[in-house]
């Protein structure tokens, strides 16, 4: 009788302990690693004519990833000066007949030929700026064709090469952002109410050993719903069946990373547990190991 009873008391504490890990306890195993992904596109248009990065290389802000051909935008800029250098001919040119005609009596010129002279001037002044913006833009252009990093990161999945034709605004080469890495934890929604905004976290790369420290950063407000379509005249398109078997919706929860260890490399796509544990107390269950 008394081992009877132990045996179901033991089962008794096996259930309750189960059903507190797996329906109570905020962790998931449903975690990945994700980061910004810069698409770096080149503001000018041309032949690429160096490539400054290899595949999964290290960059800086500021590092020349590939430079487009800069032969036309040099030209562009000897062009832009030569304008500049007349528009400042032909504006020094109307000051001085504006000086002259200003320093003559009313009665040696009329009002009107001294308005003509200052309107002159003042359309010289015009072209002399709008020369002046020309050659700013020719100079931004010529700069342009070396493509930098935006961000510390790494490239990745370079399939650009020397002869490529550049395209003004259409991304060339991806770069992972260093500084952007976090965690993105699937948790059921059942498990939300136990999650608050700043509690640490424990995360468990599956390609390493030991934990990452981190804290929730926000959680998600929204998550597609599959059966509220919109139908042909813009009202719900209700599915007529129901599914017996109701599981719970996996919510997003952004985990902002605290202290990577040594010897950790991050990769986005990684796979990870997250576990979200309290300050003080010991509120939550811990979860199975893996």
């Amino acid at each position: 009788m008394t081992v009877t009873a132990l045996a179901v008391a033991a089962a008794v504490v096996a259930g309750w302990y189960l059903w507190r890990t797996y329906e109570e306890s905020p962790w998931t195993r449903d975690g990945r690693v994700r980061a910004n992904v810069v698409m770096v596109a080149p503001d000018v248009a041309g032949a690429l004519v160096d490539i400054r990065v290899r595949d999964n290389q290290e960059v800086r802000i500021g590092d020349v990833l590939f430079v487009v051909d800069p032969a036309r935008y040099k030209l562009a800029v000897v062009q832009a000066e030569a304008m500049l250098a007349g528009a400042r001919s032909v504006l020094e040119q109307r000051q001085e007949e504006q000086a002259r005609r200003e320093r003559l009596s009313a009665a040696s010129i009329s009002q009107e030929a001294l308005t003509q002279a200052r309107t002159a001037t003042l359309s010289a002044q015009a072209d002399y700026d709008r020369a002046e913006a020309a050659l700013g833009v020719a100079k931004l252009n010529l700069a342009r064709t070396e493509v930098r990093s935006p961000v510390n990161g790494h490239v990745t999945n370079l399939l650009i090469g020397r002869g490529d034709y550049a395209v003004a605004g259409k991304p060339m080469v991806a770069v992972i952002d260093n500084d952007s890495f976090y965690v993105a934890g699937y948790f059921e929604e059942t498990k939300l109410r136990h999650i608050r905004i700043g509690d640490p976290v424990s995360i468990r790369l599956m390609a390493y050993q030991a934990p990452l420290k981190g804290h929730v950063q926000s959680v998600a407000r929204a998550i597609t719903d599959r059966d509220n379509a919109t139908g042909a005249d813009l009202i719900a398109n209700v599915n007529p069946t129901f599914s017996w078997v109701r599981l719970a919706q996996r919510i997003p929860v952004r985990i902002a990373i605290d202290d990577i260890p040594k010897g950790i490399a991050l990769s986005a796509g990684m796979t990870a547990t997250v576990v979200v544990t309290e300050p003080a107390g010991d509120r939550h269950v811990k979860p199975p190991a893996g």
